[in-house]
């Protein structure tokens, strides 16, 4: 069997193949969470070589890289683009069973119709022969886009993004891919980071106003929201280790707040009763906008203090975290739903022991107001793989609905990330292909294949409204 055969590859038989080909591989993508930079897509830029457009950004590929023993000098340090694909040629072969090898020969072949497996060997024949392409309008950033049969990407930017780029494409007429973005206030509740007070003055400045008491904080946020609001935003963006849900009371906030204005440190109390003041108040700003809430939970980032202060953070220093969720995600989740404001919520989970967790968490707040309220969101970064996914998906089955399902999203950098949502596609379609032979489902391809389609596409269509 050839690899990554395009009739077989993760589909193990002709149900598989049929719901694939028929129901799953032709949807378009919402790619409804992504963290790619916006001014490329309004530029519609084109890029140099694949160094530039596969390697730069992408953690993955460095983590994988320095594990072999590779000098940093070729993976973020000044070493030329030519070198650095070099030293990611040689670390490819090395990857075998990391998803790493499988995504990028299935970046290669669908993106630029390379099947030759790259190595060591066969560097410099591949650089030259995606350069020649790459290196051409019909390989731009939109063009990119295009041929993966994307139809949204939704960007992330924080509260003080101008979202001139958004604006601008907005008002281009280019309607071929729709650009949107998640507004991700992480800064605004991190009281306890050594620049929360300078984060302050940059968000009155966006907002048109100076930053000095908790109720201006919140006028500040509500300012941006709509300002994101009134710019085509739909959803907001978390990244946590845990979702805050401590009791405070409105004078304690306002207190703790004033404390770190003048410049003391807070305790660790004193934090979380902030955090889940803003948090809260912020998930019912976003109930009000009829946004979804999105929250990404579990990461344990910037381990190591010597490289993150190279090279500072999201390069690579990041892992699993065993962090506690269940208690304070159930108080977090019911305190809003029981003053009616709980949005729509997608729950991103990192560590897989809580999978089970997640799944039966959302049942508690699927409440029939909207098919899917509560979401239980697809395997996540170090989880977006193979056996994460497919763990998520059956956690999801087995203690939920997976019809209601809203599927994949890339969480990308790179715009040769969106063959990730074939491959979701592919384990998706082989889940349920695998049960209809045991004769553990029924051989009803026409319902199946919608339940398919529901998941690939019409469930997110549904959910987002972009």
């Amino acid at each position: 069997m050839s690899f990554i055969n395009d009739e077989s590859f993760l589909l193990n038989n002709k149900y598989a193949q049929e719901l694939y080909f028929n129901y799953a591989e032709k949807q378009p993508i919402i790619d409804y969470h992504c963290h790619l930079p916006p001014e490329q897509i309004a530029g519609d830029k084109v890029f140099e070589n694949l160094t530039q457009i596969w390697i730069y950004g992408d953690h993955y590929k460095w983590r994988a890289m320095r594990t072999l023993g590779i000098d940093e000098k070729y993976i973020t340090g000044n070493g030329t683009d030519e070198e650095k694909f070099r030293a990611w040629a040689k670390t490819v072969p090395y990857t075998l069973r990391n998803p790493l090898y499988q995504w990028t020969h299935l970046e290669l072949k669908r993106y630029f119709g390379v099947e030759t497996l790259l190595s060591e060997k066969t560097a410099d024949e591949v650089y030259r022969e995606v350069n020649q392409k790459l290196n051409t309008p019909e390989y731009s950033c939109r063009n990119l886009l295009k041929n993966m049969n994307v139809e949204v990407v939704c960007t992330t930017e924080d509260p003080t993004d101008s979202l001139e780029h958004h604006k601008a494409l907005a008002g281009s007429g280019y309607e071929e891919v729709k650009m949107t973005t998640s507004f991700r206030p992480d800064k605004a509740i991190m009281i306890a980071d050594e620049g929360f007070n300078d984060y302050m003055a940059k968000l009155g400045e966006a907002a048109g106003m100076s930053v000095e008491s908790f109720d201006d904080l919140r006028d500040a946020l509500k300012k941006r929201v709509q300002y994101f609001h009134d710019n085509g935003s739909r959803v907001s963006d978390h990244g946590l280790e845990q979702i805050y849900s401590e009791d405070y009371t409105e004078a304690e906030v306002k207190a703790i707040f004033e404390k770190r204005k003048k410049g003391k440190t807070v305790t660790d109390q004193e934090a979380l009763k902030f955090q889940s003041a803003v948090l809260e108040f912020l998930s019912e700003t976003y109930c009000e906008y009829g946004w979804v809430q999105q929250f990404h939970l579990g990461a344990l980032r910037n381990n190591n203090s010597r490289m993150n202060a190279l090279l500072g953070p999201d390069t690579g220093w990041d892992s699993i975290g065993d962090f506690p969720q269940s208690i304070a995600l159930s108080r977090f989740l019911n305190k809003l739903d029981s003053r009616d404001k709980l949005t729509k919520t997608i729950l991103y989970n990192l560590n897989p022991a809580d999978n089970e967790v997640m799944a039966t968490m959302i049942g508690n707040f699927n409440d029939g107001s909207v098919k899917g309220k509560v979401q239980f969101g697809s395997g996540w970064w170090f989880l977006d793989q193979k056996d994460g996914m497919t763990k998520q998906m059956n956690a999801l089955s087995n203690m939920g609905l997976i019809s209601c399902f809203v599927g994949m999203l890339t969480d990308s950098r790179s715009f040769l990330s969106f063959p990730r949502h074939e491959y979701f596609r592919r384990l998706l379609c082989n889940l349920f292909g695998e049960e209809i032979q045991n004769g553990e489902l029924p051989a009803d391809m026409e319902w199946i294949g919608k339940i398919i389609s529901d998941i690939c596409y019409n469930n997110a269509n549904e959910y987002f409204g972009f």
